[in-house]
């Protein structure tokens, strides 16, 4: 739920954060064990530190292996690997907004098992709420899907079964008014404009990068702006800068062709 824009370093890079990247950007197709050994070099990964990352998450189920040397996402993640490759849809999920609001209460679910309350707040940030200062989650009813589906579309990337969700017309509080400023749409506003310029800066020079280089810049740079994307709170223009968002979005669909090219021309050299 960050509001700047920042290129993942490439030092930073884990083999982890490697192999999860690169199946998030594979739409059904399982990856080779070989082909994540060729991109782990690019990061100075060696190649038996990848294959303890890529068991370590065969065994978390985050990892599934449909044959030998082939991995796809697990079911602990196929859920949320599909959410996050729905980015490029993301219009579809936008409506007009009435000046109504979606609630999330989650009182009654606790907070002692640490490890559910992250991946309940995970799926409401990625969904766009926010904590108000009541204490419940909220954001404005301008999602698509009807309540029914949304619920599902939560509990599926992490929320509890349990939780409750509201749709409110009108609502009648001493704060309710402030709950716009939850969301800043002047940082927002900066960020979109931040990663737009950064992906048609790389985009220009691009042809002018060795195969390797340009592969690389094209992951470090295009999964901080899908990132972006998906943590977005997806706000009406009533709130925020809905064109510049768009227009970002706009911008990565030819960043991603851009660098599928480059990863393409990245392996073929490495057969």
């Amino acid at each position: 739920m960050t509001y700047y824009f920042q290129p993942l370093d490439r030092k930073d890079m884990t083999a982890r954060a490697l192999v999860l990247s690169l199946l998030s950007s594979r739409r059904s197709e399982p990856e080779s064990i070989s082909r994540l050994i060729q991109a782990a070099s690019l990061f100075d990964i060696e190649a038996s530190t990848l294959r303890v990352a890529v068991t370590r998450l065969l065994k978390e189920d985050l990892l599934e292996s449909p044959a030998r040397g082939l991995y796809q996402p697990g079911a602990k993640s196929r859920s949320l690997v599909q959410r996050l490759q729905d980015w490029q849809n993301v219009e579809r999920k936008i409506a007009p907004w009435t000046g109504a609001w979606l609630i999330a209460l989650t009182h009654h679910l606790g907070r002692t098992d640490r490890k559910q309350l992250g991946a309940r707040e995970r799926a409401l940030g990625l969904s766009g709420y926010r904590r108000t200062p009541e204490g419940v989650w909220t954001r404005p009813a301008n999602l698509a899907l009807p309540l029914d589906e949304h619920r599902r579309e939560l509990i599926a990337i992490g929320a509890d079964d349990e939780i409750l969700l509201l749709h409110a017309d009108e609502i009648e509080a001493p704060a309710a008014s402030g709950w716009p400023e939850l969301w800043s749409a002047e940082k927002l506003a900066a960020t979109y404009e931040d990663a737009t310029a950064a992906m048609e800066e790389s985009l220009s020079g691009l042809s002018d990068l060795p195969v390797p280089d340009s592969a690389r810049e094209t992951l470090l740079i295009g999964q901080a702006v899908i990132r972006l994307i998906n943590y977005d709170p997806l706000l009406p223009p009533e709130l925020a800068d809905q064109a510049g968002f768009l227009n970002m979005v706009e911008t990565m669909r030819t960043y991603n062709a851009a660098g599928l090219r480059c990863w393409q021309a990245f392996f073929a050299a490495g057969d």
